[in-house]
């Protein structure tokens, strides 16, 4: 009697106690492509690392000096033209294909030890090197890993695809998923590892609105009834042959209306050239064969009325986040984790994986002059997408782990 607490119940109140204190995040190092290479992963990559820094963390890039050989990529160039992002700390070091330099880079994060890195996940290419860097990285226990995963299992399968992820699985402590269907994936490989499901955040970052005026003249593109964009670089999986069928429906004709096609192509560009042939769609199709730089993308957003993905499959998509940034209304197919994002009949369509469903909702669209009512919706829906919800999700994940 009075001695106090047994050695157990006092062992017991220090755990409760640590478990309730939240462990600190200052330091943050995120492991993705950025600039100067181009596209969507590293843009995207580049305002998370701002939002982290506007919330008081320390940040550091480590992007890829090599990012693919040459043989492997299928567009023009991996670079981009347009200026860096101002107040970045970007570290080109990472060379996709050498386990040398794998190790180096391993070596330098584990003796930088931040609390936390940050790896994006979009190909299992990139299984072995970011997995074996990770594993050097996390040894001694200082640092934890999250993988923000833009894809699991790709949209394009090759030998090898499961073996990679798997590996790389194994390296990282918890995951963030953009998309339901993401989240699905990912638990085919992990049953514990704790998964976020917090939406891809808009591309705020790519300049301010520019009216239609104001782009068709900077595009020198004519007066229309209306147009419709399709953004991105093209690969089979995102339909862009559905969506020249669906401009081939006479109802869609007789609207007077343009496509607008602006992206590289990644795939043979022939059959799409024949299916605009062969429809006799030459003049309604602007064919815009050329990587957009960013500070150019506001003018093709601003052009359109109605921004189209007709993908074949999907996981999530940056095109959506940019679509809602300018806020333009969309037509989506009920693929992935599209029909996550856009509310049907309020910021445009959700819709069947055929052209006539395409066509049927782009005639709705036009003929029921619903552009005003629809913008307004997108306007208030892309309040569902900041970046402050993103970095609040990362931190909640964290402290799990």
């Amino acid at each position: 009697m009075g001695r106090g607490k047994s050695r157990h119940q006092r062992e017991g109140s220090q755990s409760e106690f640590s478990i309730l204190q939240p462990k600190t995040l200052d330091r943050v190092i995120l492991l993705s492509p950025a600039h100067p290479l181009r596209g969507g992963i590293a843009s995207s990559t580049e305002r998370l690392a701002q939002e982290l820094q506007q919330q008081g963390l320390s940040v550091r890039i480590y992007s890829f000096s090599l990012q693919y050989p040459s043989f492997l990529f299928p567009g023009k160039t991996q670079y981009s033209d347009s200026p860096a992002p101002e107040g970045l700390d970007i570290v080109a070091i990472v060379n996709s294909i050498n386990p040398f330099n794998w190790w180096k880079v391993g070596k330098r994060l584990r003796s930088e030890a931040p609390d936390l890195i940050i790896t994006r996940y979009w190909l299992p290419f990139m299984g072995p090197c970011l997995g074996t860097i990770l594993r050097f990285a996390r040894r001694g226990g200082r640092t934890k890993v999250i993988a923000i995963t833009d894809n699991a299992i790709p949209h394009e399968h090759r030998p090898g695809d499961r073996l990679f992820t798997r590996y790389f699985i194994g390296a990282v402590d918890g995951f963030v998923a953009m998309s339901r269907s993401v989240e699905a994936d990912i638990r085919q490989f992990t049953t514990h590892k704790p998964v976020a499901y917090i939406p891809h955040p808009i591309y705020d970052n790519y300049g301010p609105l520019a009216g239609r005026e104001e782009s068709l003249q900077y595009l020198s593109l004519p007066p229309a009834p209306g147009y419709l964009l399709f953004f991105g670089f093209i690969r089979a999986y995102k339909g862009l042959g559905l969506l020249l069928e669906a401009m081939a429906d006479e109802r869609v004709r007789r609207l007077g209306l343009r496509l607008i096609v602006a992206g590289e192509f990644y795939d043979d560009e022939a059959p799409y050239r024949k299916l605009i042939r062969d429809n006799g769609l030459e003049g309604q199709v602007i064919l815009k064969n050329a990587y957009i730089p960013n500070e150019e993308v506001r003018y093709y957003f601003g052009a359109a009325s109605l921004a189209v993905q007709p993908y074949l499959s999907a996981t999530q998509s940056g095109i959506s986040q940019l679509a809602y940034h300018f806020e333009k209304p969309m037509v989506v197919t009920k693929v992935g984790g599209l029909p996550e994002i856009v509310l049907h009949g309020k910021e445009g369509y959700v819709v069947a994986v055929a052209a006539p469903a395409i066509a049927d909702a782009i005639v709705d669209f036009f003929q029921e002059k619903r552009e005003s009512d629809m913008v307004a919706g997108v306007r208030e829906g892309k309040k569902r997408f900041s970046w402050s919800n993103m970095v609040e999700g990362i931190k909640t994940l964290y402290q799990k782990l």
